[in-house]
Formats: C-alpha cells, sequence, structure tokens
C-alpha cells in the first residue's frame, strides 16, 4: 500500500531501498495503530494516528493511485478533524515537500505550515 502511493515521493528525497522500507514498516506497525481504509470490501489505504497532549498526530495516510482523487482523503481528514474536535486537540502532520498535490490537500482543507524542516513541511490543521 505505501510503497504505490508514497514510492515516488521517497524515491525524489532519499531514494527508495526495499528491504530498509521494509524494516521502518515492520518498526512502524508495532508502535502506531493502523487502520485499514476499506471502500466497498476492498481495502485501499491505510492511516496511523497517534494521540500527543498537544495535538492528534497524523503519523501515516496513504490511498491507492486508482482511489485517489475520489473524496476518500477528505472523509479521513474530516474523521480525524472531528475525532480531535472531540478532544481538544489540533491535528498536525508532515507532508513531503515534493509532494506538491498533498500539500494542496491539506491547505484545502484550513492547514498551514507550521516548521520547514527540509525535508518536509509540518503542518498544523484546525
Amino acid at each position: 500500500m505505501k510503497k504505490a502511493a508514497f514510492r515516488a515521493y521517497a524515491e525524489l528525497v532519499w531514494g527508495w531501498d526495499e528491504d530498509e522500507q521494509r524494516r521502518l514498516h515492520d518498526r512502524r506497525f508495532q508502535e502506531q495503530d493502523y487502520r485499514i481504509i476499506n471502500l466497498d470490501g476492498i481495502d485501499i489505504g491505510i492511516i496511523s494516528m497517534s494521540v500527543e497532549p498537544e495535538c492528534l498526530f497524523v503519523n501515516q495516510i496513504h490511498v491507492l493511485p486508482d482511489h485517489q482523487g475520489q473524496g476518500v482523503g477528505r472523509k479521513c481528514m474530516a474523521y480525524i478533524m472531528k475525532r480531535a474536535t472531540r478532544l481538544g486537540l489540533k491535528v498536525r502532520l508532515q507532508v513531503l515537500k515534493v509532494d506538491p498535490r498533498a500539500l494542496a490537500f491539506y491547505k484545502s482543507l484550513g492547514f498551514t505550515i507550521a516548521e520547514d524542516t527540509g525535508t518536509h513541511l509540518q503542518m498544523e490543521g484546525p
């Protein structure tokens, strides 16, 4: 899922090392709460978030390319933002600077850039 949705952007920044990506995934899968995005019985993406003292942090959200641009990400983010509101928290995430589509998506949801780390833009939402 991650490879299909994210590999092209990762290659631009770090290159893609399959073994290293597998190690990262295995570690993150143990540490993070992953949810599968399912549409009409088909698994089309993943999402992972964590509740932190000052925010609800979106660790990862990946939607398979064939299902992008159809409102799936927007529905997922609406769920996340609603959950954060119930918890009295802001939503924070990071996006690769080489991914202008994701940046535009988050800006359209009201997210603003809080910090530039060089490779990523740290963003905070409503």
